[in-house]
């Protein structure tokens, strides 16, 4: 399983690691990832998904059915 977000599909970034000499290395930036359980209401039961910290703060005030709706993604299969 690729380490992305199941609802903002946020994935790792491509950086540099800058030494004290200023030399640069490559190196990833990875995604804040949680396991969540988050209550559906629309479904009434709990949903298990792989959420960045982001998302889970949007989660709180947008709702888990209305992010699902913007993601494309059918919450059944959860």
């Amino acid at each position: 399983m690729a380490r992305r977000c199941q609802l903002t599909n946020k994935k790792r970034n491509n950086a540099f690691a800058i030494s004290h000499s200023h030399r640069r290395t490559k190196r990833l930036q990875e995604v804040n990832l949680q396991w969540k359980r988050v209550w559906w209401e629309d479904g009434k039961r709990f949903v298990r998904l792989r959420l960045s910290t982001k998302a889970l703060k949007t989660l709180k005030t947008k709702g888990i059915g209305a992010m699902a709706r913007e993601a494309g993604i059918d919450l059944n299969q959860f």
